[in-house]
């Protein structure tokens, strides 16, 4: 048995990751260390919390003794880091905190980390490895290592934003333009320096804007169906055609399998779903489905049967720094991890909109 240590996966993506994980690695115990700050609901891993080869332990990645305590108590031999603030309205409000969490919480676990698995430099300990990593700063592994492996996951948000036509890719220079992604790229490079000047084992995802079950109650989508469910305004900031690349859940948690299990070390890959969609397209999506499916006047009697949802779309002042568009290239995950997407964003956000119905119904 294999003691995995998660951050942060009683939040969306991870609370959709740690399940999908247990059923295929029966070998694996996962150990989840996450704060429960406004993100995070244990609810999210109802179904995990009697299985044997789950533990949650409710603590800061901030926490250096906690930490330590852990990958000593249950002798960590991976690390998939999901913990992170992401909220780009608060990281606005309050950027202090998403320094604190994003930049000295992933300085905090990959310096243990580093520590518990390496007796010193491109050395790892005789326990985790038949033989040394001396010979190269970039030694790659075989597909038999048994070398512990820190994946950190990241956003496309670090690059920035885009003109109409290019898309990111691995190689494209960062340029935060948020907090909240000014951390974010501050966490990557720290991973990077790790794997440069100690040879640790690293890999790195940014990922586009994720949907799907589970997404805090504040994030675009959920709050499209909540307002339209309860008949208020829905705010769409500016004019509404800022453009996102929307991937689902699911399969972003796919993607971090393959390249926790597979990628090769120090490497970057970008996991993103080739689904565009401006605001207005989304909110016009959703309530377009909505109206079908829990026609406004059914439940608001008072109005005529052909009233819409999107009489609720509301127009409202724009985000501070609101990059306009984003949209990721994952041709090298796709060609060298045979990496593809299940659900287009068609798909996807049906299933999405039933899940939100039968939470907020």
């Amino acid at each position: 048995m294999k003691n995995i240590l998660l951050t942060g996966t009683a939040g969306f993506i991870g609370s959709n990751f740690v399940p999908y994980f247990l059923e295929k690695y029966p070998e694996y115990k996962l150990i989840n260390l996450d704060l429960l700050t406004y993100a995070g609901n244990l609810e999210n891993l109802k179904e995990c919390e009697d299985n044997p080869r789950y533990k949650f332990i409710k603590g800061d990645i901030c926490n250096r003794d906690l930490v330590e305590f852990i990958f000593t108590e249950y002798d960590i031999q991976g690390v998939i880091h999901f913990a992170a603030e992401s909220h780009v309205d608060n990281s606005i409000k309050n950027p202090g905190v998403f320094i604190e969490t994003n930049v000295t919480g992933t300085f905090t676990l990959i310096d243990v980390a580093y520590k518990h698995w390496m007796e010193k430099p491109f050395t790892y300990k005789k326990r985790f490895s038949h033989s040394e990593l001396t010979t190269s700063r970039h030694s790659e592994l075989d597909s038999e290592s048994t070398l512990p492996r820190f994946h950190h996951i990241s956003t496309d948000e670090v690059y920035g934003t885009l003109n109409e036509t290019d898309l990111f890719t691995e190689e494209t220079p960062y340029a935060p333009n948020s907090p909240y992604s000014a951390s974010k790229a501050s966490s990557d490079m720290i991973v990077r320096s790790y794997q440069e000047t100690y040879g640790l084992n690293t890999v790195i995802t940014n990922c586009s804007n994720n949907y799907g079950p589970k997404q805090h109650d504040e994030k675009l989508i959920p709050t499209i169906i909540r307002k339209c469910l309860a008949g208020e305004s829905i705010p769409i900031y500016g004019d509404g055609k800022n453009i996102r690349d929307w991937l689902y859940v699911l399969d972003h948690c796919k993607g971090i399998d393959l390249v926790y299990h597979t990628g090769n070390e120090a490497n970057v890959y970008n996991i993103g779903g080739r689904n565009e969609r401006t605001n207005l397209q989304i909110v016009d999506a959703i309530c377009t489905i909505l109206d079908e499916k829990v026609p406004r006047h059914t439940r608001h009697p008072e109005l005529d049967s052909g009233s819409s949802y999107k009489d609720l779309i509301t127009f409202v002042e724009d985000r501070a720094g609101h990059d306009r568009r984003y949209a990721i290239d994952a041709t090298k995950l796709e060609n060298e991890l045979s990496w593809k997407a299940d659900e287009d964003f068609d798909s996807g956000i049906v299933k999405t909109i039933e899940w939100y119905l039968n939470k907020y119904e």
